[in-house]
């Protein structure tokens, strides 16, 4: 095999990688299902089997709705209601919107947020929350304000409930968690108070331990800010913000949600001064350097991702898979091989849900690099096999296929001299 092929396929794969990172080829997440969920309704696969047990078709089946002795009769999708409230187990109170999820199977789904006092209403399944399937944007709690209400419609059936939790998210901390099995249409929502424990060995947080000390002007001007943000009112929330950081300095929260107007009024330099304002405030508060590092990718400031990502890993490293995802993709654009192969191996880990495919796309570029021609391809596969309709798909199709010829190549012996 000569050398300049190998280092013919790296290029046009690291090559790939740089492009697939723009902001205009971002995944969307539309190419697979919700984690846990199907893509659509399966044929009749049973054939004339309809007493058969246990097959969701089949009369037997104790969760079908026309079995007569079914806890789900006349089982319709409906609209389900939870509401309650999250609080710390030390008592500190919440300074910021929590993300409230439904865990089915494992696999857990959004639903929406707290306010910022910790108090939520929700109608199941019609969570309008952005999964991390988009690599580009991970989640960021604060700039959601208060959206503890998510939009009316449609509904959820009950028996879809029968192995769901609902639980608090929040990095650094272990939720509480409430059954829903037998939660029913018309039974009282309130689910009562879901209890965030910390967790030892954490240093980072996505709230802010400044928000507890801020005295009632600036937590004023700081909630009318995030309301006018749900409202889309840009104007209106940067001056309120403003005043929040003029009144207290070192509200690094209100810094925060600052940069974020900043940011999308296309004012990059004011929203960088503001996300290290909120981090002189408070180090350990993670959602600025997420914006930072962000920022630097968009600019393929490769170094400065690195030594951002790698802060928020020191400070936090079991709860952001995207820090692990850009610190490989930096890594790789370094040429730090080791590194980013070990750190895409840490986001693959967790990210149990599978809501980004892109870690294995990245991580068969990595280890095409490194030569491991037939561990490249599994990964690539596997890229392709979660999201098929992806922009690129048939793009990597083509690299798989010369990733393929590699491995056979390099798996057969030398010929004799």
């Amino acid at each position: 095999m000569h050398n300049s092929r190998i280092l013919a396929i790296a290029a046009v794969l690291a090559f790939t990688v740089a492009i697939a990172l723009s902001p205009a080829q971002q995944p969307t997440g539309g190419s697979k299902g919700p984690p846990g969920g199907t893509t659509g309704t399966p044929g009749n696969t049973t054939g004339n089997i309809p007493n058969t047990p246990g097959r969701p078709g089949s009369i037997n089946n104790p969760n079908n709705p026309n079995n007569p002795t079914s806890p789900f009769p006349g089982d319709v999708p409906r609209p389900i209601f939870v509401s309650g409230k999250v609080v710390l187990q030390d008592g500190t109170p919440l300074s910021e919107p929590v993300l409230i999820e439904r865990v089915c199977n494992g696999n857990p789904h959004p639903e929406g947020y707290t306010d910022s006092k910790g108090r939520f209403s929700i109608q199941l399944g019609q969570g309008r929350v952005m999964s991390f399937a988009d690599a580009s944007e991970p989640p960021t709690r604060g700039s959601l304000g208060s959206a503890g209400i998510t939009n009316p419609g449609g509904g959820i059936r009950e028996s879809a409930l029968m192995n769901c939790d609902l639980r608090a998210s929040l990095p650094g901390y272990r939720s509480d968690v409430v059954m829903l099995a037998n939660h029913r249409y018309m039974d009282n929502p309130d689910v009562g108070t879901i209890v965030l424990h910390r967790m030892g060995n954490v240093e980072g947080f996505t709230t802010s331990a400044t928000s507890a000390l801020a005295p009632k002007d600036a937590r004023k001007a700081f909630e009318k800010g995030l309301d006018a943000v749900k409202k889309s009112k840009p104007d209106e929330a940067q001056k309120e913000f403003e005043k929040a950081v003029e009144t207290y300095p070192k509200y690094a929260s209100a810094w925060f949600e600052l940069g974020r107007v900043y940011e999308q009024r296309d004012h990059p330099e004011e929203a960088r001064k503001a996300y290290n304002q909120a981090l002189a405030a408070d180090s350990k508060y993670i959602n600025p350097y997420e914006r930072l590092y962000l920022m630097a990718l968009k600019e393929a400031k490769w170094q400065e991702v690195a030594d951002t990502t790698d802060r928020v890993l020191r400070l936090n490293p079991f709860n952001f898979p995207g820090a692990y995802y850009f610190n490989a993709v930096a890594n790789l654009q370094l040429q730090h091989l080791d590194v980013a192969e070990k750190n895409a191996r840490e986001a693959l880990k967790l990210d149990s849900g599978q809501r980004n495919p892109r870690i294995n796309y990245v991580l068969g570029v990595i280890l095409a690099q490194k030569q491991d021609f037939a561990a490249s391809a599994e990964f690539l596969r596997a890229y392709l096999k979660a999201a098929p309709e992806a922009k690129d798909a048939e793009t990597v199709r083509k690299q798989l296929a010369e990733v393929e010829k590699f491995a056979q190549a390099k798996a057969q012996p030398n010929p004799p001299q």
